[in-house]
């Protein structure tokens, strides 16, 4: 199972499953990549997760395609 920058399932993943994932079939990996804010942000700030960045969830999550709910929930960050 791959699992994309954002931290989801490629399998799983809305983009994926329409075809619209910049990466293609490989998925989205920490690169700059000028269709994918995500995989450009985890690249310049040298994490392999947007999970990992002491930043999460940002902007950039709040876009997609996970839930950013769900984002603030397994933060810690969600409003009571």
């Amino acid at each position: 199972m791959k699992i994309g920058v954002c931290g989801i399932a490629c399998e799983k993943c809305p983009r994926m499953n329409k075809g619209m994932c910049p990466s293609g079939e490989g998925g989205c990996v920490p690169r700059q990549n000028k269709m994918c804010q995500i995989a450009t942000c985890a690249f310049n700030r040298g994490v392999r997760l947007c999970f990992e960045c002491t930043e999460f969830p940002c902007e950039n999550t709040a876009k997609g395609p996970i839930s950013f709910g769900y984002c603030q929930y397994i933060s810690g960050k969600a409003q009571p």
